[in-house]
């Protein structure tokens, strides 16, 4: 696909999160101040936290994730500002390519627009085997989209963002892509934070979500590739973004050099929030860095 600038418009809006920007605004400082919450509204920092690489978040609707999720974009405000923000987001519909990078353009919400880093995206493809770029995996997707107020809470629109879809999730594809990444913001010297879009597993009772996302998230933290792969398969852990998660992990592995480090921001389930635990969707926010 050649980078023909396009327009994403929001599909999840007043659906996922309000429609109307007063109302967006009030559910994304709710989600700050929540019990589940970091309890307190983020502030910006002037100067930028360099040893931050990245981010997982949660993207359900705002009234059971939101507060999860406001604990990464807590944490991403004490970071500073960084030029460009790469999500990696699950391809939840099938469409388009397996790993697909959007080419150019502008996403719009309520709270306005974000460009693309039209560069940094043509670069990912260009060292990615398997990456294309390509708007047809993210046209109906809302793994993405749901970040980006956050984003735009905290940013307005100055930051870019390269949105990356992806609907292969193995180690090999996440290796493959979290080198391509690298060389790409080596070559750009671009200032670059990653967030992945995830929910972690769906559906069974809350103490059996607990138990089995305490398994995978076991793996994450001390950054086995291979062995969370594994436990998804055999304890049938439905995370729905795992693909993102080991590409942020091998990139970290890859910047780190054994320096890498993750931390548990908060887990809670949809349970948690809305007090129904017959069948809850675990969600999680980790802080990826460079000790």
């Amino acid at each position: 696909m050649e980078t023909t600038s396009h327009t994403r418009y929001p599909v999840v809006a007043g659906y996922f999160y309000p429609s109307d920007p007063r109302e967006l605004i009030k559910t994304i400082e709710w989600s700050f101040k929540h019990g589940l919450g970091p309890g307190k509204l983020p502030v910006v920092s002037e100067k930028r936290r360099k040893e931050t690489l990245g981010y997982v978040a949660p993207h359900a609707g705002y009234i059971y994730s939101g507060p999860v999720a406001a604990h990464t974009y807590y944490n991403l405000a004490l970071d500073g500002r960084p030029e460009t923000i790469i999500l990696l987001g699950t391809n939840h519909t099938g469409r388009g390519a397996l790993v697909s990078i959007y080419p150019a353009g502008t996403w719009i919400t309520p709270l306005g627009k974000l460009e693309v880093d039209s560069e940094l995206a043509r670069n990912i493809a260009n060292n990615s085997s398997i990456g294309e770029l390509d708007i047809y995996a993210h046209i109906e997707e809302h793994s993405i989209e749901v970040q980006l107020p956050f984003i735009q809470y905290l940013y307005g629109d100055s930051v870019r963002i390269v949105p990356i879809s992806i609907g292969l999730h193995t180690p090999e594809v996440a290796e493959d892509l979290a080198k391509a990444i690298l060389e790409s913001i080596t070559s750009t010297k671009r200032d670059v934070i990653i967030i992945i879009s995830s929910d972690f597993n769906h559906y069974d009772p809350h103490e059996i979500t607990v138990e089995k996302d305490k398994k995978a998230l076991e793996k994450i933290l001390s950054f086995d590739t291979n062995g969370f792969y594994r436990v998804l398969l055999d304890e049938h852990i439905t995370v729905c973004g795992p693909g993102g998660i080991m590409t942020l992990m091998e990139y970290s592995r890859l910047i780190g050099k054994g320096r890498e480090k993750a931390e548990l921001l908060k887990y809670a389930t949809s349970g948690d929030v809305s007090g129904d635990k017959t069948a809850v969707v675990g969600y999680a926010s980790i802080r990826f860095f460079v000790q």
